[in-house]
């Protein structure tokens, strides 16, 4: 473990572009999660199906896995920033199209299930993108701060990224109910062009590995077999796999919202960022107050709750238990993130940061949309409320069988 006792935790923050990065990924974050609200909403006033929500999250998590091994040997062979850059360009012509797509003029034009097919289509392209700029971001942390700081800096970028998922989750729901969801778009449109020029401030960073020293085959499986051969890594990656797999509530929050709780856009907007207010909680006492020992152990307790607390929420038929039940799960997923990101951070070399981050995508950021899938299935098969028990029982029956199976994750320290 780097040694760490003469660095404080706000250390990285010194670092001009480093600023830079985290206010410009901030704002594209930001951007990003108020169009996930958005289309939710959209998708589920649309098609009144619960089906439709799951074929959201399929229609991303395809594409996103498709690409992402591939993306780490892109990533690890090509200058960061200009690649970031052109993500956020793709994204951008994305959003216009939802412009489009939204304008009270296409509306009159074309049927509601043909505008969510159209929808469909435009989640996959920007699955694709994803594939590239997630991993893209999380390789370009250690390219701007030095490692000794590098744990901080870590925890730093996952507190200001749960903080604009809030931002953006609240403030989508709101602006919907107060722009309408054609407006809320020019809104992320304003977003990712700020977060553009941000980004854009921080200087071109030097590619770390030879470009022609391998095959991109033989890239991809260098990648795979480190994280395999890492066993805190794919201890860590494969508990919150399944954890976010069957514990996706937050795919049926729509639902929740206008059909069981009757909470209108708004109170949607609240229900939807509670998991990360709790989220940014934990990160922030983390990040002033880290964890120092048994850090294997806290993971599968936490996990456990979350849960625990998705059982709760599916029975809540009250809006502040449900907030409640949401707001602790966020917390104890917060954990989960905290270990997660440092052991990622701490455990990747930098020739193969890329490729490991992309595995992490693969695992983490893809299984949220396969869970969003799983969650309309499951609604469409059993109903909503048991669907939602299930993925939480499910979660903690996962917690048990990695306690027993994987007893070097349970003794896990850094």
């Amino acid at each position: 473990m780097t040694n760490q006792s003469n660095t404080g935790p706000y250390d990285a923050l010194k670092i001009k572009e480093f600023k830079f990065f985290i206010l410009g990924r901030f704002i594209f974050i930001m951007g990003l999660r108020m169009s996930g609200t958005v289309v939710g909403w959209w998708i589920y006033d649309l098609t009144n199906s619960p089906l439709a929500l799951g074929l959201v999250g399929l229609s991303e998590v395809i594409p996103a896995l498709s690409f992402a091994l591939y993306a780490g040997h892109y990533i690890d062979r090509n200058e960061n920033k200009n690649l970031l850059l052109k993500c956020i360009i793709l994204y951008t012509c994305c959003i216009l199209f939802f412009l489009f797509l939204s304008d009270s003029h296409t509306i009159n034009l074309l049927k509601p299930w043909t505008i969510a097919t159209i929808i469909f289509g435009v989640i996959a392209i920007t699955g694709i993108i994803r594939s590239f700029s997630g991993p893209t971001f999380s390789s370009m942390i250690a390219k701007i701060v030095p490692r000794n700081i590098l744990s901080s800096a870590a925890a730093i970028s996952s507190a200001t990224w749960l903080i604009a998922s809030i931002f953006g989750h609240a403030c989508g729901g709101f602006l919907i109910a107060f722009l309408g969801i054609h407006y809320t778009f020019l809104v992320i449109l304003g977003l990712l062009i700020i977060g553009y020029f941000l980004l854009s401030r921080i200087s071109s960073k030097p590619i770390m590995i030879n470009s022609s020293a391998v095959s991109t085959w033989q890239s991809v499986k260098e990648g795979l077999q480190y994280v395999y051969k890492t066993k805190e890594i794919l201890g860590a990656l494969t508990l919150d796999l399944f954890a976010v797999l069957f514990g996706g509530a937050v795919a049926l929050i729509p639902v929740f919202a206008r059909d069981i709780l009757h909470i209108g856009a708004i109170g949607f907007g609240w229900l939807n960022s509670a998991t990360d207010i709790g989220s940014i909680i934990t990160v922030t006492t983390l990040t002033i107050l880290p964890l120092r020992k048994k850090q294997g152990k806290i993971l599968l307790y936490s996990v456990a709750g979350f849960g625990f607390f998705i059982i709760v929420f599916a029975l809540s038929n009250v809006f502040w238990l449900s907030f409640i039940a949401l707001l602790f799960s966020g917390m104890l997923d917060g954990v989960s993130m905290i270990v997660r990101g440092t052991i990622l951070q701490l455990k990747s070399p930098d020739e193969l940061r890329g490729r490991v981050m992309s595995v992490n995508s693969m695992f983490i950021n893809s299984s949220n949309e396969l869970g969003q899938f799983e969650s309309g299935i499951a609604a469409k098969l059993m109903g909503i409320i048991p669907s939602v028990i299930f993925g939480g029982c499910m979660t903690i029956a996962v917690v048990v069988a990695t306690w027993f199976k994987a007893p070097s994750l349970r003794k896990m320290e850094y």
